[in-house]
């Protein structure tokens, strides 16, 4: 990946309050793919210690973002359609993330997620989709 375009990624990105909350920390950055990890904070633990689900959740929200940035940079509007997250098993600490774009469609753009745990086990996997907002019709 073009190194100022990476460096477009992260400035941007370090705009959004969410991913400093969420102790967010890029690994790599490809076109179409990302790896970062996401620090746990106990302060968001449900009844039982670890990540949250919805917390997760989060997490899987904006890995997704970065993958699909990296094909179109960081200024193209996009919003979260929906998401699926399967959860495999408990993450007691700090989640380590792999998004990878399925499809880079044309108002689509799928992106498959999974989360690891401490000792690297599959925690979740998941689905998010988001809307490339640029390119709607808006004579509908």
């Amino acid at each position: 990946m073009d190194a100022a375009l990476a460096a477009e990624i992260l400035r941007r990105a370090a705009e959004a309050p969410c991913i400093e909350s969420g102790g967010m920390r890029v690994l790599e950055l490809k076109p179409g793919l990302v790896r970062l990890t996401a620090r746990h904070n106990p302060e968001f633990n449900g009844l039982l210690s670890g990540f949250h689900g919805g917390m997760l959740a989060f997490v899987a929200d904006c890995a997704a973002w970065f993958a699909i940035v990296s094909h179109t940079g960081p200024d193209e509007p996009l919003l979260t359609t929906d998401m699926h997250v399967r959860y495999l098993g408990a993450c007691a600490g700090d989640v380590r993330v792999e998004a990878r774009v399925i499809k880079l469609g044309r108002t689509l753009c799928p992106v498959s997620v999974e989360m690891f745990d401490p000792e690297g086990r599959l925690a979740a996997v998941g689905q998010v989709t988001y809307i490339r907002t640029n390119n709607l019709r808006r004579d509908a």
